[in-house]
């Protein structure tokens, strides 16, 4: 998916991926080898052969702003000129498709799909600022389980399957609720600019109602909300990529736009905003 997605931004871009990537960065819900992660093997397949590879497995659906800051700590630094960023879910066909799960409102709202981004040491950096809050407390509050009780290495019955907390169900969606418009504030306050002036909020996209609250809280239109819910579903991690894509190809951004990429992850454990002024 990763080598899908990054081909043809590369052929726009009129690039050849081989001596053009310094430093892949991949965030992948379900990595094939999960010794290696994803990143060795994308670079393969893109023939590419970045000096750092780094699979970044915690920030869950925040992880895009959150790579956005590893990207341009990175550049900034001197260790990396070019970066490709990578979001993939894949999820839906591999772990929703299970017989005993299929029929979960989780399976029927998720969507495969993968989004990546190019950034690079020319010129002045979009990336105006990021944000991140992690709270460890809340990571046990989302874990791999199956119906027979076995750790998801353990052999037996029982599919794996995301569940979480069940005596905290209502606590995990008020910190959901909370969380991306408290992130998307305090990064406005830390660049110097009102939430008024955002052009354009992308989210990850968990479901309908969490993109209700988030906009309403916020005082955002739909329209200043912009997401691909109803086309591709919840896309988890790769939801801001993927949907700040596809704004683009549709016209809903402008030069000199304030763009804010925001997302939760997990059951509240991390989350992370970043505000980009695009530039087509």
């Amino acid at each position: 998916m990763i080598e899908r997605a990054a081909r043809p931004m590369f052929e726009r871009l009129g690039l050849d991926p081989a001596g053009n990537v310094d430093l892949l960065l991949t965030n992948v819900l379900l990595p094939d080898n999960f010794i290696t992660g994803a990143g060795a093997d994308a670079a393969r397949l893109l023939g590419c052969d970045p000096e750092l590879v780094l699979d970044v497995h915690n920030s869950g659906c925040a992880s895009f702003p959150y790579m956005l800051k590893l990207a341009r700590s990175m550049v900034v630094s001197g260790e990396a000129r070019r970066v490709l960023v990578a979001n993939v879910q894949n999820t839906a066909g591999q772990v929703y498709a299970q017989p005993e799960l299929s029929g979960k409102n989780s399976a029927l709202t998720a969507g495969d799909g993968c989004g990546v981004a190019y950034v690079t040491a020319d010129g002045p950096s979009p990336v105006l600022g990021v944000r991140v809050r992690s709270t460890p407390a809340f990571a046990e509050d989302m874990a791999l389980v199956t119906g027979s009780g076995r750790r998801y290495w353990e052999a037996g019955a029982g599919e794996v399957e995301i569940a979480f907390t069940e005596e905290r169900q209502a606590e995990i969606i008020e910190r959901g609720n909370r969380l991306v418009p408290e992130l998307v504030r305090e990064l406005c306050d830390k660049i110097g600019v009102r939430v008024e002036d955002i052009g354009l909020l992308v989210t990850n996209q968990p479901n309908r109602i969490f993109l209700m609250k988030w906009r309403n809280t916020l005082g955002l239109s739909p329209d200043r909300h912009f997401d691909t819910f109803d086309r591709y579903g919840n896309l988890y991690a790769a939801g801001v990529p993927v949907t700040l894509a596809t704004a683009a190809a549709e016209g809903r951004l402008r030069d000199g736009d304030l763009v804010v990429l925001a997302g939760f992850a997990h059951a509240g454990d991390f989350a992370a905003a970043a505000a980009v002024r695009w530039h087509s």
